[in-house]
C-alpha cells in the first residue's frame, strides 16, 4: 500500500475505531504516517514501545488495596488510555519486537478494551507498526491471538511519487529530490546485515537532507546514512549539480540558455526551476521547459504547482495546460 493510500486508510480507521497494523521495511515512514494521520484528525497520539515494556505496563501493577484485597492498579500510559477524554490513538510501535508475555498482555486490551476490571475510554483506537521477520530487526513474530485482533494488517510500500510530494512539502534540497528521481531504485534498497552500516532508505535520505541543511557535504557522513555505494553516487551527482547552467541565467534568457542532455542534469534543472517559479516568472520558466524533453517539462510544472499553488492562477499556466492538454496534472 502506497503512503498516500495508507494515510487515507488510517484517517478513516481512526475516525471509525478500526484497528490497523502496519508492517514494512525499516526506515520507510510507518511511524511518521501514523503521526501525520493523528494530526490530520486532531487526535492525540499516545506512543508506546512494547519492545521495551513489561506486561504490567498493559495490565496494571499488582497492589494490596485498603480492604486487604489485591488488585491490578493502572499506571502510566494505561491510565491515560482509561481516562482519555478526546480522540486518542494508542500507537504500539515496533510491536513485533515485543516479548511474547508483553504481546499476551496486549490481547485483551486491544480487542476487549478492558483489562483487570478497567475499561479503556471509548475515545481510544489502537494502531500498531512493525517490521517483518525477514528484516533482521529483532522481530520474531506475533502470537496468533494478538495477530487476529487487528481489523486488518497492511504492508507499506515505498513510492517515489509520494516521497517526492512529501519532500517538496517539507522543502528538502532540490538536488536530493532530483537525484532520487534520476536513481529511483536508491530511495529504498534495504539489505539486512549484522554489520554496522546502513542501506538506502527514505529515513536515511531525510537525514542527508538535514546534513545538507546544516551545510555539511561529507561523503563519510552521507555513507553513514545510506551506505557507501549510494552516497558515492549522490556525491558525484552533487558535483555535476554544481556545474549546471545558472538558474537565474535561464530565467533571464530562457530561449537561448543551454539545455543539458544528461538525464540527471535535466532532473536537476527541472527541480531547481520549480523552486524558483512564481506567477511573475512562470512564462519564462515554461519557455525554457518547452525546450526540454516532455517528461522533464511536466516534472518541473508539477513541482512548481505543488510548491506554490498561486502559479495556477497565472496566464502562463493556463497557456501551458492548453498546450499540454494530454498531460494529467
Amino acid at each position: 500500500m502506497r503512503p498516500k493510500t495508507l494515510a487515507n486508510l488510517l484517517t478513516h480507521s481512526f475516525r471509525n475505531g478500526r484497528r490497523v497494523l502496519v508492517k514494512g521495511k525499516p526506515g520507510i515512514g510507518k511511524s511518521d504516517i501514523v503521526a501525520q494521520a493523528c494530526n490530520d484528525i486532531g487526535a492525540d497520539c499516545l506512543l508506546s514501545h512494547p519492545a521495551i515494556s513489561d506486561p504490567t505496563d498493559y495490565k496494571g501493577m499488582p497492589a494490596l488495596m485498603a480492604d486487604g484485597k489485591a488488585a491490578f492498579v493502572p499506571f502510566g500510559d494505561l491510565n491515560a488510555l482509561i481516562e482519555a477524554t478526546k480522540p486518542t490513538v494508542a500507537f504500539l510501535d515496533d510491536i513485533g519486537q515485543a516479548a511474547p508475555a508483553v504481546q499476551a498482555a496486549l490481547m485483551q486490551l486491544v480487542l476487549a478494551r478492558r483489562v483487570n476490571g478497567h475499561a479503556i475510554s471509548d475515545k481510544v483506537v489502537f494502531c500498531g507498526a512493525t517490521n517483518d521477520t525477514a528484516h533482521q530487526a529483532g522481530v520474531s513474530g506475533m502470537i496468533e491471538p494478538l495477530k487476529s485482533r487487528w481489523d486488518t494488517i497492511v504492508e507499506l510500500e515505498v513510492s517515489l511519487d509520494d516521497w517526492s510530494s512529501w519532500a517538496l512539502d517539507n522543502k528538502l534540497a532540490p538536488e536530493l529530490i532530483a537525484f532520487l528521481r534520476f536513481r529511483p531504485n536508491l530511495l529504498s534498497d534495504f539489505k539486512p546485515t549484522r554489520e554496522l552500516r546502513n542501506s538506502p532508505s527514505p529515513r536515511g535520505w531525510a537525514s542527508i537532507a538535514k546534513w545538507l541543511g546544516d551545510g555539511i557535504n561529507d561523503i563519510e557522513v552521507f555513507s553513514g546514512a545510506v551506505g557507501e555505494g549510494a552516497a558515492t553516487e549522490f556525491f558525484g551527482f552533487l558535483d555535476m549539480f554544481s556545474h549546471l547552467p545558472s538558474l537565474d541565467g535561464i530565467l533571464l534568457d530562457p530561449d537561448n540558455s543551454m539545455v543539458p542532455e544528461n538525464p540527471g542534469a535535466l532532473f536537476a534543472v527541472a527541480a531547481g526551476l520549480a523552486r524558483k517559479a512564481t506567477p511573475a516568472n512562470f512564462e519564462r520558466v515554461t519557455r525554457y521547459t518547452a525546450r526540454m524533453p516532455k517528461e522533464f517539462d511536466v516534472v518541473c510544472v508539477r513541482d512548481a504547482l505543488r510548491l506554490d499553488k498561486k502559479v495556477a492562477n497565472c496566464s502562463a499556466f493556463t497557456a501551458w495546460t492548453v498546450q499540454n492538454s494530454e498531460v494529467l496534472l
